[in-house]
């Protein structure tokens, strides 16, 4: 049923009603509407404008329909506009006109934003599980290869050797911090909007913070016109996401560049991996690149809400309408993704014999020259110099820079003598970065270590919001 219409002397003209009918992507809310509605409900029974019978009778009516809805038994129709007039709509069939009371001292305004804090709340938590999943996965994997040599690389260049767990726990490093923000994001956005109605507060809902609190929320917004036409929530949710989606792009260009026969780093698992409708021999790491084309999705979706927020007036103005399909595309976008990308992982065969062959190629020893002579007391400039000379003189001579006889390190520069050779090994240089950041074996096993507990404790606050949240819910 229309929610307004008794000042008209007509009904939206068709075109209008299919602008404005948003109940084909909004009805994700219907759940966290019925459960705003009744603590809505809760507030008008205390108030005196429904009395405690009638209300008693529209609770029972709104936890069936709660119930109906789950179970799929009641749904949205071609009459209703969006899902609060599907909800109300379901309401009345239950109960009779007696449903229309619900609608006293609160506003579409205030409870869409209601809803829709509550399904961020809800859905990101889910996405932080996953992203404790991959986390793991990763760990696991560096664990394995906490001593395994491989190249390390700036600009795409050979530049030194590392062990190839450093390089996998980079990827959990960035994905901990998305975690970290998603936390960030309920503690600051745990403010609830409800009893602001249409933007000047309710006369008839005087206690907005007995709602609050039986939702979840830790306070009410501080003022009625900010809460509902205040976006930054979806804005701040929709950077997280795609933030995350950046750190799985990295994860899918890595593991695209390392399956390849040039790399030959890595073989991604049959399941995990799709063929060629021409070419019979191809294997393809599409999940992989499908985490780096998502990325564009997840950009997007952020720079669409801002794009509508930034020159919003006054209170709530129907522009913000377009604020949910984003967000929902973002959301189901990554709860599709990241379940593959576990999977890709955790049955991902790597390669350490492979990674070891290119693990000095281009030069990449030379720093430990640099290092060598600037333990002896030479200027580090001076030392840069003469490293980059012997790299000169290997080029001309097609040698690698152990091949250099001890004459010629002599004649580039007389501190560099015959032990010089001692620090031009993979092993060598990778045993001598031993700070709490380095990528020495001892290093990178201690932060895996700290990986898993920092990983354990977000699964930890993941698993009380989310048991929390649900007892909310149901409730």
């Amino acid at each position: 049923m229309a929610l307004w219409g008794g000042r008209f002397s007509s009904g939206p003209a068709e075109s209008v009603s299919a602008l404005s009918r948003s109940v084909d992507f909004d009805w994700v809310l219907a759940p966290y509407d019925v459960r705003v509605n009744i603590a809505h409900l809760h507030g008008l029974v205390e108030s005196g404008v429904i009395d405690a019978e009638d209300g008693a009778k529209i609770e029972q009516a709104l936890r069936t329909l709660a119930s109906d809805i789950t179970a799929g038994k009641f749904s949205f129709n071609d009459t209703d506009e969006d899902v609060h007039s599907a909800v109300e709509r379901g309401l009345i069939e239950r109960v009779g006109n007696l449903g229309g009371a619900i609608r006293a001292g609160r506003s579409r305004n205030d409870l869409v934003v209601t809803d829709f804090k509550l399904y961020l709340i809800d859905h990101l938590l889910e996405v932080s599980t996953l992203l404790t999943q991959l986390v793991a996965v990763l760990s696991v994997q560096a664990s394995k290869h906490a001593s395994s040599i491989a190249p390390g690389f700036t600009h795409l260049q050979h530049a030194q050797p590392i062990v190839f767990g450093h390089e996998l726990a980079k990827h959990a490093q960035g994905l901990l911090r998305d975690i970290d923000r998603i936390s960030d994001w309920l503690e600051r956005n745990s403010f609830s909007p409800l009893g602001a109605g249409a933007l000047a507060g309710s006369g008839l809902q005087p206690h907005p913070e007995s709602a609050a609190q039986e939702l979840g929320f830790i306070g009410v917004m501080p003022n009625s016109i900010d809460a509902t036409s205040d976006r930054d929530f979806v804005a701040e949710a929709l950077f997280d996401l795609a933030m995350v989606g950046v750190h799985l792009s990295r994860l899918g260009e890595e593991f695209t560049l390392w399956s390849t026969s040039e790399f030959g780093w890595v073989t991604v698992a049959d399941a995990f991996s799709t063929g060629s409708s021409i070419m019979p021999q191809k294997k393809n790491p599409d999940i992989a690149e499908l985490a780096r084309g998502k990325s564009g999705r997840l950009i997007g979706n952020l720079t669409a809400i801002m794009v509508v927020l930034k020159g919003l007036p006054f209170a709530y103005n129907r522009d913000l309408q377009e604020d949910k399909e984003p967000v929902f595309d973002s959301v189901q976008t990554l709860l599709v993704l990241l379940p593959a990308l576990i999977g890709m992982i955790e049955t991902a065969k790597f390669h350490p014999e492979k990674m070891l062959q290119g693990a000095t190629a281009g030069f990449s020893l030379a720093t430990e020259i640099a290092d060598f002579l600037a333990r002896k007391g030479v200027p580090f400039a001076t030392a840069h110099e003469a490293a980059g000379a012997c790299v000169k003189l290997c080029e001309s001579k097609s040698i690698e820079l152990h091949e250099l006889g001890d004459a010629d390190f002599a004649a580039i520069h007389p501190a560099l003598t015959p032990d010089v050779k001692g620090v031009l090994t993979a092993q060598g240089a990778v045993d001598s970065r031993t700070s709490s950041l380095g990528t020495s074996v001892e290093s990178v096993s201690q932060q895996i270590s700290i990986i898993d507990s920092e990983n354990s404790l977000a699964q930890m606050w993941i698993t009380a919001e989310s048991k929390r949240f649900s007892e909310m819910m149901n409730a």
